[in-house]
């Protein structure tokens, strides 16, 4: 894929020194059992991996779909004009020294943004369904990361991070065909802090819902600060352990006092916090811990099941066939029970972004495939990478398609669908899967009349 050489001296500066963050066999190339591998890490949105459905070449797509979406360059690259401004400079404090909402404040002022960003645009889309209408779209603003998980294929060190100019142009864009929600992802965004304050700065002011999921190795309380007041309105904290332990260095422990001030300062700058795992083979007792963790800081919990890269990835290595995090059929019946477990606590109020039909379909993924699901990729999402480039969804990163760029998008409804008709049965993308199954008037209705009966406190109990 062809990416911008063009970045900012102070950008790579940044970049630069958030690596030098990390110890140094989480940087570059790293040699593990003789091997060398390229790093890098996740943003809690990766796909991971387990050993089934690979067909023994690491990757899940097979046959004739896999070869075209792998083969040629996006053209229109070309086509995009990353000249013009940048991002402008964040005004910041915003907010007055002590400034404090109270609890009911701050639920209507999530009532109120989630009425804006999510339901407005929701109602719009059913009105124009022949039209690329993004409920959510995810803005890779780096393909670098500053830590390595086992299972992760979601980096390469080598990337630039996404410029000021190709930035403003993607908020611009995204704004004009009706999208208020922007996930800012990677890698790890925090590499370049200063740069995701302008970011997030600049959607807020347009109305944007600005989502951060982030490791949470660079979130200092400095870097809080700036990003909630600049209008950060949500943050999904990707933790898959709370000790750090090998082919697992996202976990809590390490970036406790982190969590800690971030939850402390919810109600005076209005952002929600989620915690992100993904359910491994050596971290199903995590998975508990950190749910009931969640439970007493009043977070909500999201949940991925191991999967393996769906289209092929050259710089994951033999990491994409051996690999310790992977689930084997021994591993399904305590992941089985995990998620009976968490099915009920959802039932009793906990707050899950999963609906507890996909955590069911968990079940059906990690031993193959899945039964076919709702998916509007490329209708509803897309995401956007570092280089302007456009794709339905975060699993077709890698992909060779054209797809467009940003403002000359081409998504065709007959290949969305065709492409769809293979790569569903062996997809669970949360994300896209919440959006798809919840792209049903009925089911929001009830969703928002639940919400209301709780005071908007978060996602309280299921999505049925």
């Amino acid at each position: 894929m062809a990416q911008h050489q063009s970045q900012s001296s102070v950008s790579q500066k940044q970049d630069k020194q958030a690596l030098k963050e990390s110890p140094p066999e989480k940087r570059g190339v790293e040699t593990r059992d003789g091997v060398k591998h390229v790093n890098g890490g996740a943003n809690g949105h990766s796909a991971n991996g387990h050993g089934n459905g690979t067909h023994g070449k690491g990757y899940r797509l097979e046959g004739e779909l896999h070869d075209k979406l792998m083969k040629g360059r996006p053209s229109a690259l070309v086509d995009l004009d990353v000249s013009g401004p940048g991002l402008p400079e964040p005004v910041y404090p915003q907010l007055p020294e002590g400034f404090m909402r109270s609890k009911k404040e701050y639920q209507h002022m999530n009532a109120l943004r989630t009425a804006k960003a999510w339901a407005v645009p929701y109602v719009k889309s059913l009105w124009h369904r022949n039209q690329l209408r993004p409920l959510i779209a995810y803005l890779f603003t780096e393909w670098k990361c500053n830590l390595a998980c086992e299972y992760c294929w979601a980096f390469e060190n080598s990337v630039p991070g996404m410029t000021e100019e190709v930035a403003r142009k993607s908020i611009d864009w995204l704004e004009d065909i009706g999208c208020r929600v922007l996930a800012l992802m990677g890698g790890e965004p925090l590499l370049r802090p200063d740069f995701i304050h302008k970011v997030t700065y600049y959607a807020a002011k347009k109305g944007f819902f600005v989502y951060l999921p982030t490791n949470g190795r660079l979130m200092k309380p400095e870097v809080i600060d700036k990003l909630g007041d600049a209008g950060l309105a949500a943050v999904n904290l990707a933790v898959d352990a709370v000790d750090e332990k090998p082919g697992l260095p996202k976990a809590l422990t390490p970036i406790r006092p982190y969590f800690d001030y971030l939850v402390k300062t919810q109600n005076r700058y209005g952002h929600l916090v989620m915690l992100n795992i993904n359910i491994t083979r050596i971290n199903i007792e995590d998975a508990r811990q950190l749910t009931e963790i969640g439970r007493a800081n009043e977070v909500g919990t999201d949940y991925h099941i191991n999967e393996a890269p769906l289209i092929e990835q050259e710089h994951f290595g033999d990491k994409a066939e051996v690999n310790s995090t992977y689930l084997r059929p021994e591993d399904y019946p305590k992941v089985d029970a995990l998620l009976d477990e968490l099915k009920e606590k959802q039932r009793q109020g906990y707050k899950m972004a999963n609906p507890i039909q996909h955590l069911e379909d968990m079940k059906q993924l990690m031993r193959g495939k899945v039964e076919p699901w709702p998916c509007r990729a490329g209708k509803n999402t897309l995401i956007i990478r570092t280089d302007g480039t456009l794709a339905p969804c975060f699993p077709m990163y890698s992909a060779s398609h054209d797809w467009g760029t940003v403002g000359n998008h081409k998504f065709e409804e007959q290949q969305l669908d065709e492409m769809k008709e293979s790569c569903n049965s062996h997809c669970l993308s949360t994300c896209n899967y919440i959006l798809g199954y919840s792209y049903n008037a009925k089911r929001v209705i009830s969703w928002g009349l639940k919400q209301a009966r709780h005071g908007f406190r978060g996602a309280t109990g299921a999505f049925e």
